[in-house]
């Protein structure tokens, strides 16, 4: 399978975009990065998720993370898909241009090269199309793709065609990757920026204090092991 998997150096690949021709290591500089994957221009679904990823974009900027979407058409396809887009969301732009570049790849090597094709999903000619993936630092199997300053894949979340991201959750698990990056700590199901954590079973009681003034609080469970340890987020 083509593809990349959770912690291998996302591809550094060349390609034309809508702010211009780009490489994608260079692109990302010393940013976290978010590459996503649509199946094709003017289509419902993706209209709104672009539209939402636009509306967002100041919140991933806030975090460090550059954008980038990527779509089987070409460029013109692309800027007029954009306008649609912008007004989908009522956003105004003065070049009517979105706040992030967006890939053509109408050949559809590069979401081959990333193993972004959903072989369930088909287009008129019987080509397949992109599934809706999500990962950090290195590209993988699927169209979601979450990368780190290190160029690896952090995360991938994948979609069919018929269902839309969710944003929020996005955001979440960016919050989630870049605190777990820095703190020896791991967030819980459900977990938002500012709720306890969870302290890993490789760090001893003795570290835990040192390492986690605020104090570690254990879950008691019936098999009297204390594994299920929480700290406020550090």
């Amino acid at each position: 399978m083509p593809g990349v998997l959770l912690g291998d150096v996302f591809p550094n690949f060349d390609a034309e975009t809508t702010n211009g021709r780009i490489k994608f290591h260079d692109f990302l500089g010393d940013s976290w990065g978010i590459l996503f994957s649509h199946p094709r221009d003017y289509t419902p679904v993706c209209t709104t998720e672009l539209g939402r990823a636009a509306r967002l974009c100041g919140e991933f900027t806030k975090r460090g993370v550059k954008m980038v979407a990527l779509s089987i058409d070409s460029l013109e396809d692309h800027h007029g898909w954009s306008r649609d887009i912008l007004a989908y969301c009522s956003m105004e732009s003065d070049d009517c241009s979105l706040p992030f570049p967006v890939i053509a790849d109408r050949k559809r090597e590069l979401a081959l090269a990333l193993g972004m094709l959903d072989p369930d999903e088909k287009d008129k000619d019987g080509m397949p199309l992109t599934a809706r993936c999500v990962r950090t630092a290195a590209p993988g199997l699927h169209s979601v793709f979450i990368i780190g300053p290190d160029k690896r894949l952090k995360l991938s979340l994948l979609y069919p065609a018929s269902t839309g991201r969710n944003f929020d959750e996005i955001l979440r698990v960016v919050d989630s990757l870049q605190l777990t990056a820095t703190k020896r700590v791991a967030t819980p199901a459900d977990w938002q920026p500012g709720d306890s954590v969870m302290v890993p079973p490789s760090i001893s009681e003795t570290e835990a204090r040192v390492l986690f003034p605020a104090g570690v609080y254990t879950k008691e469970v019936p098999s009297k092991k204390n594994y299920l340890r929480y700290t406020p987020q550090p």
